[in-house]
């Protein structure tokens, strides 16, 4: 027989190969589930005694030797063996080492399967707690924001080209919307990463009579997972919340990369606080936008790791298998990254100096009214693809004379339709285009500044 340096040595001939043991074993990146491990630990236990299982005498030994271990772990001292595999048996071996046969007895009625499985999901849990408030604390970066830019003009693109005037708050609360659909998002993942796995066991259940309810109200699980099966094989939830974490680095990219338009100095709509940019190291002149440059960078991680979870999925039959374990590291890697963005994002938007008259000047080279022009023909009769006819050639001849429409006199602007007066002037102006828009979800800027309130109070 081999010399029992491992949970199930008895069933093996020879020892595990020093190359394998580094291969299959996770604990180098699992290890940060341990606080998660041993609060489902004593749960688990806590239900033992009660089911009497355990005895009371084995529960209290097992809190004292997971508080020990606890300890241990936030101090540092812990010392984590490659040869235990996971953070499950380096736990349970330091307990059993502390306090004798009681910590054999904790691993009664479960399997690694259901405990690695609730370790995760309280892991998650945590982590979608965490990035709501994140999500929060950058909104209302936004917000502060934008209420001080209610009245600044900027051009509203299509395709990149100038299209209608627009405020650079209501552009700014466009991020706020997108940041509130992914709260909703994370919010209703959450419900799904919320039931508890443990007492599946390995795949079927367990013979002991436990009392699963008990550990899902004891853990604040709002339900349980119904099929064993699926309990210990399920990473639907994992998926889902990288779906979501890869939406909401996708909306910050796509921020990112107006910020970095907005920055070159070819447009010079704002500038980004020093402190997160960089230099270049030949070019002394250079202020480069790292921050949002590295968020589009790292939101192809994110997208990576969504599809690694996927693949890893897709082709495994029931129950629980080792690949598996393949799915902490993008995982986690998704929550740190995803964490650090929106921190140093809530940190960055306040930072940003806005420009208001370069803002202005490139709103007025696009013919940004042109199509406040046509609907103020329609509501002079005429219908609207006429309108757009003629405020077409009425462009055409503006950039032949160099000039904007407002700036046309208003003879030649009757040349294009008859039906033009002089109360034009006042819709070809980039504040009466903005003040048109005056309905929920318009640019006009006491509807922006309701729509501030309106996110405010929410």
């Amino acid at each position: 027989m081999a010399q029992d340096n491992n949970t199930w040595s008895g069933r093996f001939s020879e020892p595990v190969a020093e190359l394998v043991k580094r291969y299959t074993a996770s604990v180098d990146f699992d290890r940060r589930l341990a606080p998660y491990d041993i609060q489902g630990s004593l749960a688990h236990a806590e239900m033992l005694t009660e089911c009497k299982i355990i005895s009371p005498d084995d529960l209290k030994d097992i809190r004292r030797g997971l508080a020990q271990i606890e300890s241990e772990i936030a101090s540092g001292d812990f010392e984590w063996s490659l040869d235990l595999e996971d953070v499950h048996l380096n736990i349970e071996k330091r307990l059993t080492a502390l306090v004798g046969d009681a910590g054999k007895r904790l691993h009664t009625g479960r399997s690694r399967n259901d405990q690695v499985a609730t370790d995760v999901r309280l892991y998650l849990r945590s982590a979608i707690d965490d990035l709501l408030v994140l999500i929060k604390s950058l909104q209302n970066a936004l917000l502060d924001l934008a209420e001080k830019h209610t009245h600044t003009i900027m051009p509203g693109f299509t395709h990149l080209q100038v299209a209608q005037p627009i405020s650079f708050a209501h552009h700014l609360m466009a991020y706020h919307e997108m940041m509130a659909r992914d709260s909703e998002r994370l919010k209703d993942a959450r419900r799904r990463v919320n039931r508890l796995p443990l007492g599946s066991a390995a795949l079927a259940g367990t013979s002991y009579p436990i009392d699963r309810r008990m550990v899902a109200n004891t853990l604040g699980f709002e339900g349980l997972c119904e099929n064993s099966l699926d309990a210990v094989s399920d990473r639907d939830f994992a998926i889902e919340f990288t779906a979501c974490a890869a939406l909401i680095m996708t909306h910050l990219s796509r921020f990112s990369e107006e910020l970095i338009l907005w920055m070159s100095p070819m447009v010079g709509f704002i500038d980004i606080a020093d402190r997160f940019c960089t230099g270049s190291s030949i070019m002394p002149q250079k202020k480069n936008p790292d921050v949002p440059e590295l968020v589009r960078g790292k939101t192809g991680r994110i997208h990576g790791h969504l599809v690694s979870l996927l693949t890893l999925m897709k082709g495994q039959p029931l129950a629980y298998n080792k690949d598996n374990q393949e799915d902490k590291e993008p995982l986690f890697d998704t929550v740190d990254t995803l964490t650090q963005t929106l921190r140093i994002y809530a940190d960055m938007i306040p930072g940003i100096k806005v420009k208001p008259d370069a803002m202005r000047r490139a709103a007025l080279q696009g013919y940004a009214t042109a199509t406040d022009l046509a609907d103020y023909l329609v509501k002079k009769g005429l219908p609207f693809r006429d309108a757009h006819e003629a405020v077409a050639l009425a462009v055409r001849h503006a950039e032949q004379k160099g000039c904007d429409l407002s700036e046309i006199g208003l003879s030649e602007l009757r040349e294009f339709s008859s039906l033009i007066a002089e109360d034009v002037y006042g819709v070809l102006t980039l504040e009466g285009s903005l003040a048109s828009r005056n309905h929920i979800g318009g640019t006009a800027p006491e509807q922006v500044a309701a729509a501030i309130a309106r996110a405010r109070r929410t």
